[in-house]
């Protein structure tokens, strides 16, 4: 049975998203930020027999984030969505979208797939690294944090501005932290969608002229122990084989494929 969930369904809800925190960052802090009654974000949840929930559909503004713990009703799930006029989009892990997919009954018109890595606790070997340089950002660091992003091929071209950075850093829903020389910043890591159980890495950089000098798995390593003192699992996207490789020195393991199937 597929229904609609509210904030009565919230503690069964929580324990179902819990078994996979980071793979649910998107779902749990959407419902932590805007709960179960607002126009632009509906949940529902697939009831087994027992009357025990095994699946939860999340949709926020067109956007579908789909997650089961188990066996769940695909094509229900697939009926949401295709009788929503607002539907554009389905995102999530792999082996749970593959399953919905066949059964969507409007036209995919693209598809992109990113490897998908979470971390739970540092490589042994940095365990004991110096990480004393690092600083931790304030709101009044965000023009440099952009500056430096800014400064770097690969996000010139990134959404998030200087307004947004500063934001998150006040709001809690990101932090940064990041190694100045020479009176620079130089070397930066971020958080984004920051929820109570888990949060994704963003925005790891180096300036050049700085690199090959550890510093950016300084700023790694020092994030990840921040978090994880706070019982927070980290996440992240990526499509550079070179860069997995460096992530999975510091701790990250690969849990799947995270998947965004276009349809308007």
């Amino acid at each position: 049975m597929i229904r609609r969930l509210n904030m009565e369904d919230h503690e069964q809800c929580f324990q179902l998203l819990k078994t996979r925190s980071a793979e649910n960052l998107f779902i749990i802090g959407d419902i932590e930020k805007y709960g179960y009654e607002q126009d632009f974000q509906k949940l529902w949840g697939n009831f087994n027999a027992d009357g025990l929930l095994t699946a939860i559909l999340l949709k926020y503004e067109r956007n579908y984030i789909p997650f089961a713990a188990g066996p769940f009703d695909a094509e229900g799930f697939a009926d949401i969505m295709s009788q929503d006029t607002d539907f554009s989009m389905m995102s999530g892990i792999k082996e749970i979208t593959e399953k919905i997919e066949p059964f969507i009954k409007i036209k995919l018109k693209r598809k992109r797939q990113t490897h998908y890595a979470k971390c739970t606790q540092l490589n042994r070997d940095l365990a004991g690294m110096d990480c004393s340089i690092v600083q931790k950002a304030k709101p009044s660091d965000a023009e440099a944090l952009t500056a430096l992003l800014d400064s770097i091929s690969e996000f010139r071209d990134s959404v998030v501005r200087e307004e947004t950075r500063r934001r998150g850093l006040e709001d809690g829903s990101s932090r940064s932290y990041f190694i100045m020389e020479e009176g620079c910043m130089v070397s930066t890591a971020s958080t984004a969608a920051e929820n109570s159980l888990s949060a994704m890495v963003v925005g790891v950089a180096t300036a050049e002229g700085y690199k090959k000098k550890g510093y950016a798995t300084k700023c790694m390593v020092k994030l990840c122990r921040d978090l994880f003192l706070e019982g927070k699992e980290l996440c992240l996207f990526y499509d550079n084989p070179a860069a997995g490789a460096i992530y999975k020195r510091i701790g990250f393991q690969d849990i799947g494929f995270w998947m965004m199937n276009r349809y308007a």
